[in-house]
């Protein structure tokens, strides 16, 4: 037993495997303070949020400084107040129905076009360089409208689902994902007789899973966010605002409370709620996505 323990000391020290030296646990400590610090930055203006949206209105309008714990004494009367509010909760719905629409939209849509410029054809230059040249160059907000006014999908939710669902930039991430995929694999498919779609879906799309999901999640927290298009496209049709633009809305009307005879405080606390309420969801959704992202990439099928 000694003589092993003995041999198994004499590998680690004059082995692969070395001690760190002095330098690198000094660059470790370096990395670990800028991580906490990037994770503070990053924690502390939630933090903030979240309890003052549990605070006292009036105490916490006469507080000054970065709020810790709550003012005064803790309640729910922001998030009552936001709730009762049929709008937040059909800006809930509208936001579930956008999220879901061009996600999946845009992953059908990334799959395709990323395949197709994967693909050693005539048009693979031609096509790579249009989506490169969309990228530097847009026509504007005003044609696009145009566009959408032609198409009658002016006052549509069409109009946000098709202009969020993706972007060149997703479609060019789509094709280095497919362009990774071993020859052998998909020559070995073809020659089984496989076509295009089932090529695609069944022999190269599982091992392209990872990437794919990078841009599932930038998608899903765009679409999350987005209220623009929102207030362009359905100004005057309240019942398809999606939550952004419902928060807005809310902010704006409750800004001048206190120009009221008699104000009621707690109407303060409504920025803080609307904030926590519209960033929960996203929150907990993520780590769901991070899951799946570190995963990692899927074996490749195996040829008998």
């Amino acid at each position: 037993m000694k003589d092993l323990t003995k041999a198994m000391k004499t590998k680690y020290h004059h082995g692969m495997v070395q001690k760190p030296t002095v330098g690198g646990r000094i660059a470790d400590i370096i990395m670990l303070v800028i991580v906490l610090f990037l994770a503070f930055i990053c924690i502390v203006p939630m933090w903030h949020v979240l309890m003052s949206s549990l605070s006292d209105g009036f105490s916490l309008l006469a507080f000054k400084g970065l709020v810790l714990w709550p003012v005064g004494t803790p309640n729910l009367e922001g998030y009552k107040l936001i709730f009762r509010d049929e709008s937040v909760i059909t800006g809930y719905l509208n936001t579930v129905i956008y999220v879901v629409s061009t996600v999946s939209l845009g992953f059908v849509l990334n799959v395709l076009g990323g395949y197709a410029i994967s693909r050693d054809t005539k048009l693979k230059a031609p096509m790579t360089l249009y989506l490169v040249f969309t990228m530097m160059f847009s026509g504007g907000m005003i044609p696009t409208y145009m566009v959408m006014n032609t198409l009658g999908l002016v006052g549509t939710r069409g109009a946000i689902i098709l202009q969020e669902a993706t972007m060149a930039m997703f479609i060019i991430i789509g094709a280095n994902a497919f362009r990774g995929v071993p020859k052998s694999t998909v020559e070995a498919a073809r020659i089984d007789g496989s076509g295009h779609l089932r090529t695609m879906f069944q022999v190269m799309l599982p091992q392209c899973i990872p990437l794919f999901m990078v841009t599932v999640l930038n998608t899903f927290v765009a679409s999350w966010n987005s209220w623009l298009n929102a207030a362009i496209y359905v100004p005057a049709a309240r019942e398809k605002w999606p939550i952004q633009l419902v928060i807005n809305e809310l902010v704006s009307r409750n800004a001048n409370f206190l120009e009221t005879a008699t104000p009621n405080y707690d109407r303060y606390l409504i920025r803080f709620a609307i904030i926590v309420a519209a960033t929960l969801p996203i929150l907990i959704a993520f780590p769901f996505f991070q899951k799946q992202i570190e995963a990692g990439v899927i074996q490749g099928a195996v040829k008998e």
